[in-house]
Formats: C-alpha cells, structure tokens, sequence
C-alpha cells in the first residue's frame, strides 16, 4: 500500500521515517541515510548531541556514522577532504561554536577548491533564557562571549551554501538539504550552525527526504556542436596539448584520458595548479610542466588555472578550449584567462564525447602524422625521466641532502600500493621523479593554504585501510598543518600513514620570492640574510612524532635517505604512523 507523505504518492518518494527522541537523533539518521560514514569531531558542549546520538543508535542497531575524534579543527576538515578525495563520498565535520569554525583556519580555503563533498558544522551558542527551554544558556560567562552576529559569516565565502539551524526546522530534512548542495556539482562544502537549544529540542519520531530523494542534480551534458568544434581542432592541430588539474577527482576519467590520448597522440601537460592525478605519471605521452610555446589548439579539461599567465602562455594565435562543470569559474572574482570556447559539463562526458567524435574524423593521413607525434613524445618523455634521474643521481652524495635526491628517492620506494599526499613546492620537483600510474594515488594541494596533507592522509587511510599512504611535505606547510593532532588520531584510530619532510628550515616565500620580487643585488632583505625567512633552528619532528606514540627518524646522511624511507614504510604497515624528516640545505644560505 502507498503512503501520502507531503503530497508524494509512492513508496519510492515517501519520506523516511526513523525512531528518534530529540533534533539530533534525527539529524544523524539523515546522515546515515545518505551514507555518511565518518564525523570527524572536536569536542565542543553544545554538540554533545553527536555524541548521544551516534552511541544511542550503534547501540540500537540503527545505522549512524562512526564518531572521529581529532583534537584540531583544522586537521578534521583536511581529514574529511583526505577520506572525500579517497572515496568521493561526503563526509561531516564537527567543531565548538564561532570559536572552533576560527580553528577550521585555512582548511576552509582547501575545501572551497576542492572539489569535494563536506558538510563542515559549528555548534551554536544558546540564546535562550536560562531554564526557559532544553539546552537553554547554563554554566559560565563564555556561552554569552560565544554568541556572535554572524558566526556563518566567518566561512561564508568559502562554502557554497550555509544555514542556521532553527527551532522551526525539519532537522532532518536540512541535514539532507546539505548533502545535496555539497554533492552537487561543483562539489563543494557548505556549514551548517547547529545552535544547542534546536539539536536537543525533543521530538516524537521524525520524517524527513532523504538526500536521494532530494536528488543530487547530474552534470549538464556538453553542447554537441562544442565538441565538434574542439574534436575537428585537435586532429587537424599539429602541436595540441590537453591540460589537466582536477579531471582525476574522478577516477574514471583516468582510462578514458588514456585512451582518447592514445587515439591521436594528444600530449598531456600539467595546468598551473596541481590537484588530482588526471593522467599516469609515467605514460610517453604525459609531458609534466611542458613549454606551451608552441602549442596551437589547447583543451583545458577541467582546471582553474590553465597556465603560468607571466611565464608559460600559449601564443596568442593558439585555438583554446575550457570546459568544466563552471566554465567560467564564479569562485574566483578576477580571472583574465582567455578562451575561444567555453563548455559546461564534467570532464568524463566530456572526454567519452571527443573520444567518439574524433573517430569520426581521423583519416589515414591523420594516423601517420599521430604516429610520428606519438614517437616524438615518447621520446622527449623517456629523455626527460632519464634526465631528472641522472641529475638527481649527480647529487647523491651532497651534505646537506639535496632535495632532489630526496625526491628521487622517494620515487624508488613509491608502488602501486601507494596513495600519495604532496605539498611540496615546485623546485623539489617530487612530482615528476613520481611513476604513479593507478587512478586516485596522487593527490597535490588543490589550493594555497598550507599544512593540508597529515590531515588528509589521515581521512586518506580510513577510506582505503589496505592501501599505503604518504604524505610529502615541506616543513612550513607542516607546522601550518598542526601535525601532531593527525598523529594522535592516526594512532587511535589504528591508521597508519607516513609523513615525508623536507626540512630546510626556509620559507621559500620569504627567501626565494623576496629575491624573484627585489631582486638579490639590492634587496635590503637579502642584505639582511633574509631575516623573517627562516626558522632555524627548528622543531625536532622525530620527537615530536614520537611523544605521540609514532616514530620519528631524522635523517642527515644521504646514503640514508632511501633506507630510512624503507624503514618509515616498514612501521606503517606493522600499524604505527611514522615521520621522516629529512635534513635539507637552506634555501639561499650555505649551512
């Protein structure tokens, strides 16, 4: 028999109804029916209710997310994005009030250019009249100090969508609401303020949509006259590139890359901006940070920044398209990338649409001139993997370590196992020394606020338990990143990753780019020895890796590095999260 829920006349549409007794019985329900499976919380008094309600339902036999304890806001977020780049499902964040959201700090950032699903809450302070109503202002003086005007308003730029829970709302059906707009594309985050008196307020049962029933809305399909357009470009072009950042964020768009790539010898070039692994790192026809100099048609498939504007701009006679799920890139207010076609849709329709239209179009004049292009880049791929190796082997023996044996080494141990977090700065270069070929096994920062992999690698290996994960970083970004607190989670949780450090005690933003602004002759910073661009000497990270029941090894000797990259991979999959520092020269400085 049908139900008649709020006007929807069958079973598949009526909405679901689960036991609960108050506001986040309900709310954790919603999560459950969307398939969350993990809150990465920080302890706050106000979302206690998370607390009760998961325990209340494990032990009911109700589905509920797993409660994640991590004890920094800001390595929780980076944890839900690890464990959403991982699986590209959502996951939950939980903080205390306006100040815990402040501790999110530039995780935020992180999650607005993601790509990825989360749903990131703040607890509300209560405002209602002490023993007016449940959850009412108790306790001390700082509930009064936690009210804020606007506490959405500290993320609001950030998120693509944000709400304040209140007392008239169907809980349930608002935490379903978030879900879909994060799931949404363009994947994003959105907040949610869950104020005490609304989460504890009681309820007899609840009824709500489910996120799936809202309906998480499927990209727009691409214009079939673009395609045209852009498959007719690229088989008459005699020296095409595709450009890649964030297409690998679904890992089917990997095989697929691969095989229009192949079809007709379609070079593949890092954008700007690193994010996902798009493409194998070790295939002929994949050129890493290639000269567009010569290029005549580009297609940028999903990126927001297709090139280095100062340094390495196509010529201004090159045909460019950009496609993407938001072409014209709405998060970033000034953008002055130029495109002869822009076209709205994700990037795995995108590719299986060329795939099928240039088929169409080669003729045997086309794969004869596809042959040669596909020689001449196997070539200059091999030559240039040849290259970086010899250079770095070149280096094997200088004292302090040279970053580029680090990376080279690092190269050496990396398998098909692996999962790769990286953070490093473009001149260590870890990137190419890297043959990672599997989709979803490299991932780089995909935005600009630092400290984002231990976090990260941790979410990272609670999605994929079997799997190797390391995270390679400099040594700012990894005080940026409050380490420890990913540690400690690693730990408890029983999911090992391994942290790689490159540590020169510099800031290349306070050494290399005073130098590439002012110039070293007469640059009174570089008179001064770059005073603000170094934190020597500096944290003991094996030690502090070490007060969290992890192990730490710093390494001075180069002959070591490799060994001690073993031994750290070694810990981990006997269970204990590991951190390998390795001591690198200063940047600028002789030490």
């Amino acid at each position: 028999m049908n139900k008649h829920v709020g006007g929807l006349r069958n079973d598949s549409r009526a909405w679901v109804e689960v036991p609960a007794d108050d506001n986040g019985d309900a709310m954790i329900a919603a999560m459950a029916e969307a398939g969350v499976e993990y809150v990465f919380f920080t302890s706050g008094s106000e979302i206690g209710f998370y607390q009760e309600a998961i325990a209340k339902a494990h032990q009911q036999g109700r589905k509920a997310p797993k409660l994640i304890t991590v004890t920094h806001e800001h390595a929780s977020l980076n944890a839900a994005l690890g464990y959403a780049a991982v699986t590209g499902k959502p996951a939950v964040t939980a903080a205390h009030v306006d100040c815990g959201t402040q501790h999110y700090g530039g995780a935020v950032h992180t999650a607005f250019h993601s790509g990825l699903p989360v749903v990131i809450t703040g607890g509300g302070s209560p405002t209602s009249y002490p023993g007016s109503i449940r959850g009412a202002r108790d306790g001390g003086g700082h509930i009064w100090m936690q009210q804020s005007f606007d506490q959405n308003g500290i993320v609001r730029q950030y998120t693509k969508w944000d709400h304040r829970m209140e007392l008239q709302d169907n809980t349930g059906l608002m935490i379903s609401r978030a879900l879909q707009v994060a799931r949404t594309e363009p994947c994003g985050p959105v907040y949610l303020q869950l104020p005490r008196e609304v989460s504890l307020a009681q309820i007899k049962g609840a009824k709500f949509p489910t996120m799936q029933q809202l309906g998480v809305a499927r990209p727009a399909a691409p214009d079939p006259e673009g395609i045209r357009e852009i498959a007719e470009r690229l088989v008459k072009a005699n020296n095409p590139f595709v450009l890649v950042a964030r297409s690998g964020r679904n890992p089917a768009t990997v095989p697929a890359l691969v095989a229009l790539c192949e079809l007709i010898a379609l070079p593949v070039a890092q954008s700007g901006i690193r994010a996902y692994q798009c493409f194998p790192l070790n295939h002929p026809l994949y050129m890493s940070g290639t000269s567009l100099k010569d290029a005549d048609v580009i297609l940028a498939l999903d990126v927001d920044i297709p090139w280095h504007a100062d340094s390495n701009p196509p010529p201004d006679n090159a045909w460019v398209a950009i496609t993407d799920v938001e072409p014209s890139k709405r998060r970033i207010p000034t953008m002055e990338f130029t495109s002869d076609l822009r076209l709205t849709a994700d990037a795995i329709s995108v590719i299986e649409a060329l795939t099928a239209e240039v088929r169409k179009l080669i003729t045997p004049d086309d794969q004869r001139r596809f042959g040669a292009r596909a020689a001449k880049c196997a070539e200059a791929s091999a030559k240039r993997r040849h290259d970086l190796a010899e250079d770095a082997k070149s280096r094997a023996s200088k004292n302090p370590i040279d970053p580029r044996w680090l990376s080279h080494s690092i190269g050496k141990v990396i398998d098909d196992n692996c999962i790769v977090f990286d953070e490093t700065i473009s001149q260590n270069q870890v990137h190419d020394y890297l043959s990672v070929s599997q989709p979803g096994a490299y991932f780089h920062n995909p935005a600009s606020s630092g400290g984002w992999t231990p976090g990260a690698a941790f979410g990272a290996k609670l999605a994929a338990p079997d799997k190797d994960v390391i995270a390679i970083t400099g040594d700012g970004f990894y005080m940026f990143a409050t380490p420890i607190h990913a540690l400690w989670s690693a730990k408890h949780y029983k999911a090992p990753f391994m942290v790689v450090v490159y540590q020169n005690r510099s800031y290349s933003t306070g050494t290399l780019r005073i130098n590439a602004v002012y110039g070293a002759a007469d640059s009174y910073a570089a008179k001064a020895n770059y005073d603000g661009g170094y934190f020597d000497p500096p944290i003991d990270f094996a030690k502090e890796a070490e007060a969290a029941g992890c192990y730490g090894e710093n390494v001075t000797d180069p002959a070591q590095v490799e060994p001690a990259l073993r031994r750290g991979l070694e810990r981990i999959r006997n269970g204990q999260p590991a951190v390998i520092s390795v001591w690198l020269a200063r940047l600028l400085q002789k030490d």
